[in-house]
């Protein structure tokens, strides 16, 4: 079961990288960042492809490397970051991005499932070595 989460992990932050690509025209990004500053413009693209360079590494440990994030420290401290990465993402979306929008609150419950995703494997695999 873990292993089946840790594969759904994977897929999530692959869709996160996705959505992260698709910034530049979903938001009109060639227009909008024209109204800041070249270097208020230069730091938000480049941290939008910082971020889809981490979520990328989330994915490939989830698919690549599934036994050793349950089974090792490092490897649970690893998934423990990432749960608190998306628990943190969620919190953030909470308070700087308070408005009562339908496609506001789908991406607030989208961060719930990923810190959920993130979390069960780590919970599960803790049953499971207590045992």
């Amino acid at each position: 079961m873990p292993d089946i989460l840790l594969f759904l992990c994977g897929v999530y932050n692959l869709a996160l990288l996705a959505f992260h690509a698709a910034f530049w025209q979903l938001f009109r990004w060639h227009k909008q960042l024209r109204k800041l500053k070249y270097y208020n413009r230069a730091i938000v693209s480049i941290l939008n492809l910082r971020l889809m360079y981490v979520f990328g590494v989330f994915a490939a440990l989830c698919f690549g490397f599934p036994e050793e994030l349950l089974s090792t420290s490092l490897g649970r401290f690893l998934l423990g970051s990432m749960a608190v990465f998306w628990l943190g993402r969620l919190i953030e979306q909470l308070i700087f991005l308070r408005v009562n929008v339908r496609l506001v609150h789908v991406l607030t419950a989208l961060l719930f499932l990923g810190t959920v995703l993130h979390v069960l494997p780590l919970v599960l695999s803790a049953l499971v070595w207590t045992r």
